[in-house]
């Protein structure tokens, strides 16, 4: 089946061409389409009108295929009437064809007819004359197809444009001269109000700041105000009912963007507070009762206990769990770079910034929980900042005037005497009372040796699925050994020494006397058994152990405060942050 042609589509313009030319010429005339379907007709020709002529348009035929114009003086009787059935009775005294083209295409035919030797005559007295105003309505039909055709064009440009915006995942807002929404895309309508409708008025203001490649943008639609990052552009062209176009996140979807890109999640596999000891029992009655507030929450123990692991177990179990749980050291960062850490900065904002500006760890963190470990190395300077912060609930990025809102809890950890250093004028009197609202201190490991068994099962457990390897069994003398020992570094040093026996454990899967660390082999008598399964005189440690038992020397000599582990470092020869990523 023949697709429909344009001629079809501007049948009514093309019969009233037709009708105009047959008045002006006085003589017949009929327009077919490249279908060799009769699209107009006048006199004899009027009643065939939407006729398919395909078994008789032989002169047509011709003309759509060569794109030439033919003139039939003979009717019947020339060599392009040979085939037509109705030569021997055609009642044409005379026919001129001319081809309607469009883009290079015979898109139709236009006959002049001459049906009496009358109007045969006319023609031939003339021709010049009839041949110039066959060309002329020729070319107005094809002008009027062209302005269709270009209709069309953009009509489906538009509705390919539409639908390919329709499934962009940024925002696009097209606004009219009077900042009315005239396109709003799905993306747009869900960051935005679900509102957002056509003819909707938008405000659209910038703030200043920029990130990443981007401009930040307040938006107020109705009383509700906006966050966006994106870009705008204005329009200058027609056609003049749009003015600009917004191209944009909102500033929550970029939040998150940021968030997965820095891993401020805790560790996968970060665990809730194992252990069956009353103080842990307590400990765990007391995170589930302030999980539900808002309040700030200050954690207190010595390095290793798992302060995180609280502050992680408060964010679970709180409603902010959906939200974003964002960890800061503040003792592993310089204190120059805290600040902007923290607070986040915008492009340009000091000497060797990231061009593309940052966004800080509170903004990160909004409609979530952030925890600010070791809080006692917190420079004065930014303590001052940090209780604005508490107060106001607000933040403003380095180098902006912005000031951004945020909601987000609060928690922190330090294993320092802050009352201490209150005293000395190295902690703010003020920040401590504003954070230690919920006081949470976790007793030091040589408190609760009845945790040690919990533990080591799992972290045995865990490191096993780590490590590809199949955990049979614990010894029951490894397990007098392991809570004989006073575990200096708390539970993160248990964590590293179970970590190293399921290195060294055999295929039988069992942790035995093999696999125990030389400093937990205690007595000479049981250094003795352990040599038996090493040659004599060969007894080696790995070079973990050798590292750790140095790095735990260190600490024991200089301190394992933020001054003693910069000693510590430099004695070891090795940086800061190479010691805090050794001691996580």
């Amino acid at each position: 089946m023949a697709v429909p042609s344009i001629l079809l589509e501007i049948q009514d313009t093309v019969e009233v061409y037709a009708g105009i030319m047959s008045k002006v010429a006085q003589i017949e005339v009929e327009v077919v389409d490249e279908n060799l379907f009769r699209i107009a007709g006048t006199g004899l020709y009027a009643s065939c009108v939407n006729e398919d002529m395909s078994a008789e348009g032989y002169v047509y035929q011709h003309v759509l295929r060569t794109g030439n114009m033919e003139i039939i003086y003979e009717p019947g009787k020339e060599s392009l009437c040979r085939e037509c059935p109705k030569r021997n009775s055609c009642r044409e005294e005379i026919e001129i064809s001319m081809p309607i083209r469009l883009g290079g295409k015979s898109i139709g035919v236009i006959g002049l007819i001459g049906s009496s030797r009358e109007q045969k005559e006319r023609i031939l007295g003339n021709e010049s004359m009839y041949l110039e105003l066959l060309e002329q309505i020729a070319g107005f039909i094809s002008a009027k197809a062209a302005e269709v055709t270009g209709q069309k064009r953009s009509r489906a440009l538009l509705e390919t444009l539409d639908c390919v915006i329709s499934h962009v995942e940024k925002g696009i807002l097209i606004l009219g001269k009077d900042e009315r929404v005239s396109v709003a895309n799905a993306a747009a309508e869900k960051q935005l109000a679900p509102e957002l409708a056509k003819g909707k008025k938008v405000s659209v203001t910038p703030t200043g700041d920029s990130l990443n490649h981007e401009n930040e943008y307040r938006l107020r639609i109705g009383d509700k105000e906006y966050l966006v990052m994106g870009h705008m552009y204005d329009l200058d062209r027609e056609p003049e009912q749009y003015s600009k176009v917004l191209i944009f996140e909102s500033t929550r979807v970029v939040r998150e963007r940021y968030y997965e890109i820095t891993h401020t999640v805790p560790p996968e596999g970060a665990f809730d507070m194992i252990g069956s000891s009353p103080q842990i029992r307590l400990l765990q009655d007391e995170i589930r009762k302030v999980a539900g507030s808002t309040s700030t929450v200050l954690i207190t123990g010595e390095s290793g206990t798992g302060k995180e692991v609280a502050a992680s177990a408060i964010w679970k179990a709180s409603d902010r769990r959906e939200g974003r749980f964002v960890a800061i050291n503040c003792g592993a960062i310089p204190e120059p770079l805290l600040e902007a850490e923290l607070f986040g900065y915008v492009k340009g904002a000091f000497t060797g910034a990231d061009p593309n500006g940052r966004m800080g760890k509170f903004e990160l963190a909004n409609k979530g929980v952030i925890f600010l470990d070791e809080i006692g190395d917190m420079p004065l300077y930014l303590q001052v900042k940090l209780l604005r912060v508490l107060q106001e609930r607000k933040i403003i990025r380095i180098g902006s005037n912005q000031v951004i809102p945020i909601d987000v809890r609060i928690l922190a950890a330090t294993n320092k005497n802050l009352k201490e250093m209150i005293e000395k004028k190295q902690f703010r009197e003020d920040l401590y009372y504003r954070l230690n609202v919920i006081p949470l201190k976790i007793p030091p490991f040589r408190e609760r040796k009845e945790d040690i068994r919990d533990l080591s099962f799992y972290f045995a457990d865990r490191y096993a699925g780590l490590l590809g390897k199949k955990l049979v069994s614990i010894t029951e003398e490894v397990m007098d050994r392991m809570c004989c020992y006073p575990w200096y570094g708390n539970v993160r040093e248990l964590e590293n020494t179970v970590e190293f026996m399921v290195n060294m454990m055999e295929e039988d899967g069992i942790l035995d006397r093999r696999t125990l660390p030389d400093h937990l082999m205690g007595s000479p008598e049981t250094s003795i058994l352990r040599q038996e399964s090493t040659p004599v005189g060969e007894k080696i440690s790995t070079l973990k152990s050798l590292e750790e038992q140095e790095i735990q020397k260190a600490l024991k000599l200089f301190g394992d405060d933020t001054e003693g582990k910069k000693k510590a470092a430099k004695a070891l020869g090795i940086s800061l942050a190479t010691l805090y990523r050794k001691l996580e």
